[in-house]
């Protein structure tokens, strides 16, 4: 299905001025969308939405117009449920073990308390993934992609235009490697480049030499960020 099909609503999120300015391009190019949108501008940072699984907080950016960088943050999730560790506390198999899994002590017909950390391993951190937007490095964005699982990064130029990159309020490859160093994030993907690299490879060179978890993204680019157990 394609997004002109789409009839599921949207939120979306951004800076003081965003409502009046999609009403204003829709009105000028008479476009009328078919899927309900949810607009919220947002004025401070922190977290700005949550899901039933997730938060999504927000920070600003350093850039020369308005720009807000996210952190997708997946809520923690559950430790491992031991089976073994049931059985020998007397626990059947069956709707007890979904009770402890979920979170509830149960009382056995001995009169026994069991509590889900009698049978469970520590909590799992969820996943982290950061997208900074148009910006220059900066402490905000530092703070908000301490420890991530990915950090998408601003990276339009090589370091030998980096004057270029402070007047444009963009950042240099080494620059988001040095802040991804500093985060002690996971990967670094590198976006927003300059269309006058053709051969982005200069770009990812350069910020391993830096950082060594780093890749230039691309369009459709699909990454595996998996768990942590």
């Amino acid at each position: 299905m394609s997004l002109l099909d789409r009839t599921e609503p949207v939120q979306v999120f951004g800076p003081i001025g965003l409502r009046r300015y999609l009403d204003s391009v829709c009105e000028t190019v008479n476009f009328h969308l078919t899927f309900p949108i949810s607009i919220s501008e947002v004025e401070r940072e922190g977290v700005v939405d949550h899901g039933k699984n997730y938060q999504v907080a927000a920070a600003w950016a350093d850039h020369s117009v308005p720009c807000l960088a996210y952190a997708l943050i997946e809520k923690e999730r559950p430790g491992r449920f031991f089976p073994d560790c049931a059985e020998r506390l007397g626990v059947p198999k069956g709707p007890l073990w979904s009770r402890l899994r979920s979170g509830d002590e149960i009382k056995l017909p001995s009169g026994r308390i069991v509590k889900p950390r009698d049978v469970m391993g520590s909590p799992r951190p969820g996943r982290k993934i950061v997208y900074s937007g148009d910006t220059r490095p900066s402490p905000a964005i530092t703070m908000l992609a301490t420890g991530a699982d990915l950090l998408i990064h601003d990276c339009s130029f090589s370091q030998d235009l980096v004057d270029k990159a402070r007047e444009d309020g963009h950042s240099t490859a080494s620059e988001a490697a040095t802040l991804a160093k500093k985060a002690k994030v996971k990967q670094l993907a590198l976006f927003h480049i300059s269309a006058r690299y053709e051969d982005t490879s200069v770009l990812k060179k350069e910020a391993s030499r830096i950082f060594p978890r780093v890749l230039v993204a691309s369009d459709l680019l699909r990454l595996d960020i998996p768990s942590t157990d």
